[in-house]
């Protein structure tokens, strides 16, 4: 009676065993097909923006406000389950139809962000520069503009606060959406080192200018004009006045001192401003670039094209072409042709 119990006993526990591991199976699969099938509630991407410093209840009202969820039960029992909520980590992230929310909430609690192109082109000033990344980065202006300003840090690099804007070399970049101020200059940094190769290094040599001078004197150049086949004609212009003590005499360098780009036309009260900007009045390159110079300028200067052109001005065709001279009389007969062309299209400023 005893045996028959047992075995009794024994096929019941067997038989809740199995069940038990059934209804595991069963529950493991709905879960499995749940965390795969359950998707975002969106048709187009979206740019989930996490700031520093954010909490799990922050980021659940984002992702509730712009209607990323369907479920938002299951994201939060799922976010829970990771531990998501003691792992929020800032970032850009982009979220894509489709995308599960088992794959959302592993992207975000790893802090996978997505990098974002950043493009440097011709900025003129530190705080024009810092305007634009502002817009890119979770950073502001005014700590873009005080990392520049730190001196410590620029001569850290090989530069100087006031000629910081020259580590930026000219070209579309990748950066993480919270990157600090100090860490996009150090990788700025980084690509001017890149950027200053074994064969750039040599041409330079020959132009017995330092890197910061060369992006200096091609910053003028990006100034002079846009087009790129004339560029080392200007160069050598500039590099002959250079070497024989001559002021360049660079109209954007005015410009530049007087902070005024609209001007068309330089006068002679311009010429008159003191600054150590205005090569009419100060030898030599001014103490920092005017722009940020593409790199075909640069290379412009590197190509040390050998010419006896001292002077150049803009055509009178207005073709954004220049003509060049290698005396003041030649020079000026040129200058009254644009002269003439500009009065006659009535540009006085």
């Amino acid at each position: 009676m005893t045996r028959k119990r047992h075995k009794r006993g024994k096929k019941s526990w067997l038989t809740a065993t199995a069940v038990v591991c059934v209804l595991g199976l069963v529950v493991w699969v709905s879960l499995f097909v749940a965390l795969n099938n359950k998707k975002v509630a969106l048709t187009e991407p979206f740019v989930l923006y996490i700031p520093t410093g954010s909490n799990y209840s922050q980021v659940m009202d984002s992702l509730c406000t712009n209607n990323c969820l369907e479920d938002t039960a299951f994201f939060s029992m799922l976010a829970r389950y990771k531990k998501y909520p003691s792992n929020v980590r800032p970032g850009r992230y982009v979220i894509e139809p489709q995308m599960s929310v088992n794959a959302l909430v592993n992207k975000l609690r790893s802090g996978n962000q997505d990098a974002q192109s950043v493009t440097i082109g011709k900025f003129r000033t530190k705080q024009a520069l810092a305007g634009r990344l502002a817009k890119k980065f979770e950073f502001d202006s005014v700590q873009m503009i005080t990392a520049l300003n730190n001196d410590s840090l620029m001569r850290t690099l090989g530069f100087t606060a006031r000629n910081a804007i020259a580590i930026f070399i000219s070209n579309t970049y990748e950066f993480y959406w919270n990157v600090t101020p100090e860490n996009l200059i150090k990788r700025m940094s980084t690509e001017f080192d890149n950027f200053w190769n074994d064969s750039r290094c040599k041409k330079l040599e020959k132009t017995g200018l330092s890197r910061v001078e060369a992006i200096t004197l091609a910053s003028i150049i990006e100034e002079e004009t846009n087009m790129n086949d004339e560029k080392a004609d200007i160069a050598s212009v500039y590099l002959n006045r250079l070497r024989k003590g001559m002021l360049l005499q660079a109209d954007p360098t005015v410009k530049f001192a007087l902070q005024d780009f609209s001007l068309r036309r330089i006068l002679n009260k311009h010429l008159q401003y003191d600054s150590p900007y205005n090569t009419y009045i100060y030898k030599g390159l001014p103490p920092a670039p005017i722009c940020i110079p593409s790199a075909e300028s640069v290379d412009a200067v590197l190509e040390n094209k050998r010419t006896d052109y001292y002077y150049f001005c803009a055509k009178e065709d207005f073709s954004g072409y220049h003509n060049f001279a290698n005396s003041m009389e030649e020079h000026n007969i040129n200058a009254n042709k644009f002269r003439k062309a500009l009065n006659k299209r009535k540009i006085y400023k």
